[in-house]
């Protein structure tokens, strides 16, 4: 069984990283998920930036910068060019973040996003998961 390519929204990231509860339980087993291979993770370009600037602005630059070396060898990185930006800018989502973010995992092979904001992710062509579901999806062999 080939594995399934989840794509993290900043806001699930950020829920293990700065231990924000009462989501933090959740994020973190999908991290762990990932470590452990159960899945493929995946985050955007600019979940990297997001997360430096405001981990660094609650703790420190260095932490900050540890925070992006830890996900970066831990996580895939579906790039950001030209195409899905302008692919974002014409889409039917009502964010701009979250619209990059869905062409960003739709141009590298993404299953699915995981988010704790569904309703945001409505105009998307991907599943879209809370961490709930996706740790239930995962305690139940993962079947999308």
């Amino acid at each position: 069984m080939e594995t399934v390519v989840i794509c993290f929204d900043t806001n699930v990231v950020l829920d293990t990283i700065l231990r924000r509860e009462p989501h933090r339980a959740v994020a973190t087993r999908l991290v762990y998920a990932v470590e452990e291979s159960i899945i493929s993770g995946q985050l955007g370009a600019t979940t990297l930036t997001t997360v430096y600037y405001i981990v660094q602005r609650e703790y420190t630059a260095e932490e900050a910068r540890r925070d992006v070396r830890d996900l970066l060898q831990t996580f895939n990185v579906a790039p950001v060019q030209r195409r899905v930006l302008e692919n974002a800018a014409q889409s039917n989502f009502s964010d701009y973040e979250d619209a990059v973010l869905h062409e960003a995992a739709r141009e590298s092979g993404a299953d699915g996003i995981v988010t704790r904001n569904t309703d945001d992710f409505a105009p998307a062509t991907l599943s879209i998961h809370t961490p709930r579901e996706l740790v239930h999806g995962i305690d139940g062999s993962l079947s999308f």
